[in-house]
């Protein structure tokens, strides 16, 4: 009996967008780098739930898990898994320590540095436009086809990087710049569902946001154009939008941007750490 149970619950994931190989052995199987920034994807027998440092995490019905961390996460975690029959498998989760590039400008004009209250104002709308997308909380798992890179270009500017401009510390940068022409296409890195396209925000300029499952989203700034709209569908390498320098934007550039709910992560770590389909053995 034990057999065919294991075989049927084979057979569905066979029949879900990705094809997993199943351990049963193991309380749950994890891809992704256990580092700070990181997206993790998990895989839990049917039934079983699953809480992250003691909150709930999202399952799906073919037992798939993902959370994430950010920037300055602290480095211990507790993942614990209750199986269907009450079972309990508590695994510590330590994450490796990273260190951030820093950069320091001096003599950046007063403008800049302190905007008016107007644009606080309308900064700090559209900030909460950004918020609610990224709450989004669909069961989509465009994440397990993994993500491709959406533009080609040099890279300009990484995650996590953070400048002092006058000797003040400014937020960390919390995405990928990559340098290229206004103009040139910008393709889906994963697929998903439009939930924000704006064409002029204060700072990021035309920004483009788009749900792939669980809380995971990714996010498009500076564009000068978006060629897509909020509630479309879109697959992994459609031309979504084009490069730009709006908003804050010293120059042509796509920022990237990738996100679990309100915690940012690196898109490049995230990229080159999950593979082209998840495979759990």
């Amino acid at each position: 009996m034990r057999f065919l149970a294991n075989l049927l619950f084979a057979l569905l994931l066979i029949s879900a967008s990705s094809v997993f190989a199943v351990d049963a052995i193991k309380p749950i199987s994890l891809i992704g780098d256990k580092t700070q920034g990181s997206l993790i994807v998990g895989q839990v027998a049917s039934g079983a739930k699953v809480f992250l440092d003691g909150v709930p995490l999202k399952v799906a019905d073919n037992g798939v898990v993902v959370f994430g961390f950010g920037r300055d996460a602290a480095l211990d975690h507790s993942l614990t898994i209750v199986s269907a029959n009450g079972e309990k498998h508590i695994e510590t989760i330590t994450l490796i320590k990273r260190d951030y590039k820093v950069q320091r400008v001096n003599g950046i004009s007063k403008k800049i540095m302190n905007p008016n209250k107007k644009n606080q104002t309308r900064s700090s709308s559209e900030a909460k436009m950004v918020r609610k997308a990224r709450a989004t909380d669909s069961t989509r798992q465009d994440f397990m086809a993994g993500f491709i890179q959406p533009v080609q270009g040099p890279v300009t500017g990484v995650y996590g990087s953070q400048r002092f401009y006058n000797g003040q510390p400014k937020r960390p940068h919390f995405g990928v710049d990559y340098a290229a022409p206004v103009g040139t296409p910008v393709i889906a890195p994963a697929s998903g569902v439009v939930t924000l396209a704006h064409d002029d925000m204060f700072y990021s300029g035309g920004t483009l946001l788009v749900d792939h499952g669980f809380g995971v989203s990714s996010t498009f700034m500076h564009l000068s154009k978006i060629l897509v709209k909020d509630g479309q569908e879109i697959k992994q390498g459609d031309v979504i939008a084009e490069v730009g320098k709006s908003g804050r934007a010293t120059g042509a550039h796509l920022d990237w941007r990738i996100n679990w709910y309100e915690h940012r992560l690196d898109p490049q770590l995230v990229m080159n750490a999950m593979p082209s389909k998840v495979v759990f053995k």
